[in-house]
């Protein structure tokens, strides 16, 4: 064992520095399609293609944290399929409420990708993907611990 270190003023270190564990490689990777998605949706040139893949880039967000926190308790009947805005809540009841805008724009997602005209506005995807940006940033500062400066 080694002693501890002694400053320049004199005093003992004693107390090491705890470090936060690194996210899990699958939930940073996820982050890091999330990341990727939102600048490739900023660059889109059609509403319908900007709010689909904003869209996807918070549910990746999603996914890692589902990476991260696991699973909810398992139930004895047997289980429906649920989506990541259902599961979410029960496992980072915190990010409850940014479920519930995204599941909220899942059906006006899957119109976008069928190709319906309209389907989402200009304002709709813009919105989105500002919405999308903050989820990341905040997801990004729960599972890693460590603020980022806006891409």
């Amino acid at each position: 064992m080694t002693a501890p270190a002694q400053r320049p003023n004199g005093a003992l270190d004693v107390h090491p520095v705890l470090r936060r564990a690194a996210a899990p490689a699958a939930a940073v990777d996820l982050l890091g399609q999330a990341r990727r998605g939102l600048a490739e949706a900023a660059a889109l040139e059609t509403a319908n293609e900007r709010y689909a893949t904003a869209h996807l880039a918070a549910l990746r967000t999603a996914a890692a944290v589902l990476a991260v926190r696991g699973r909810p308790e398992p139930t004895r009947r047997r289980p429906r399929i649920r989506t990541a805005w259902e599961v979410l809540p029960e496992v980072a009841p915190e990010l409850a409420e940014w479920a519930a805008l995204f599941e909220a724009g899942a059906r006006r997602r899957a119109l976008c990708e069928a190709g319906i005209q309209g389907a989402a506005t200009w304002r709709d995807a813009d919105d989105l993907v500002r919405a999308a940006g903050m989820f990341l940033r905040l997801v990004d500062r729960i599972l890693t611990g460590l603020p980022r400066l806006p891409h």
